[in-house]
């Protein structure tokens, strides 16, 4: 698989959108997000992200062009760990035209959505956007905190604690 950049996307996303006369309205969340971010040296060979509307006509035409994805209509549900609440709103326009919009999660939901995850990349993921970003702690645990209250009582609510902590070590480089 060859690796994906935003400018692949928009010319692929723009071409399925004249094609087929449909609106795609997508949420970044996986390497596409971070290149988005500024984070360019992070290579992906996907597309991670919610997307309001059907997803088969897209998934199809991104398949017929060797586009890996990984879609939904609603990333908090791709974890028991929910997504804090109104992330949908606090999310920006990365990029707009016609029948197209691209849109970003705010940096603080975006380390949630890695976290609920923890894989190394993840952690890796998430530490360059409370980098970049300047996030504290403080501000991690309450977008943590939200996002444990919205979630169905579970022991993975255990496990992301857990990662939680060591993400939190790991950023304070104990």
């Amino acid at each position: 698989m060859s690796p994906i950049n935003l400018e692949t996307l928009k010319a692929l996303l723009k071409e399925y959108v004249t094609q087929r006369q449909y609106s795609i309205d997508l949420i970044l969340v996986g390497g596409l997000a971070l290149q988005a971010y500024g984070v360019h040296e992070r290579v992906t060979v996907d597309v991670d992200g919610e997307l309001a509307g059907d997803l088969e006509p897209l998934l199809e035409f991104l398949r017929a062009r060797q586009v890996p994805a990984d879609l939904g209509e609603n990333i908090s549900g791709w974890s028991v760990v929910a997504m804090p609440p109104g992330y949908r709103n606090r999310t920006s326009v990365w990029h707009e035209a016609e029948g197209l919009r691209i849109r970003l999660l705010h940096p603080l939901d975006f380390v949630i959505a890695k976290l609920r995850r923890g894989t190394e990349q993840d952690l890796e993921d998430a530490q360059e956007v409370v980098t970049r970003f300047h996030l504290s702690p403080a501000d991690i645990q309450v977008a943590a905190d939200s996002a444990i209250q919205a979630s169905p009582k579970d022991t993975a609510l255990f496990t992301f604690r857990k990662i939680l902590q060591v993400f939190d070590q790991r950023m304070s480089g104990s």
